[in-house]
């Protein structure tokens, strides 16, 4: 009887453990466990197509992840995805001659905002604007380019 007892004890317990990294890796997998509040400097960025970036994307400097971002919306003025992002403190030596691009991970991976350091001595601090930007390539209009372009042949 004691026996039994103890063994459904420790299968209880295996079965807890599971769940929990079944969660954490559910957190993980959604960026939902690394979303922290708003340390950091914000900078923004404008882009003609932003393909399939979302809030919490990460975004990332030779392949660090240095922020996040933190707010998606649409100009209709410029008509352009105006892009806000945050990045972590310890990383405040970004030039202000950055550029941002739209980049997949994988090939058909989740998209984040890759960060190339520019030359300039004077670096971008809170509120700043990234004006060298490349949008997302998006994968339908590349395809179709190219099947005009053998139609055409």
């Amino acid at each position: 009887m004691k026996n039994s007892r103890t063994l459904e004890l420790m299968v209880g317990l295996f079965v807890a453990a599971g769940m929990a990294a079944l969660f954490m890796l559910a957190m993980s997998v959604s960026n939902l466990a690394s979303y922290g509040g708003d340390e950091g400097y914000k900078i923004k960025a404008r882009f003609d197509n932003i393909g399939g970036l979302k809030v919490r994307s990460p975004v990332s400097a030779s392949g660090v992840r240095v922020g996040r971002v933190t707010d998606i919306q649409y100009d209709t003025e410029g008509y352009e995805a105006l892009v806000t992002m945050s990045i972590d403190p310890q990383y405040k030596v970004f030039p202000i001659d950055t550029s941002a691009s739209i980049l997949t991970s994988g090939l058909l991976g989740e998209q984040y905002i890759g960060l190339e350091p520019g030359a300039e001595e004077e670096f971008l601090i809170q509120g700043s604007e990234i004006d060298i930007t490349q949008s997302a390539l998006v994968l339908e209009q590349i395809i179709g380019q190219f099947l005009y372009s053998k139609a055409d042949e």
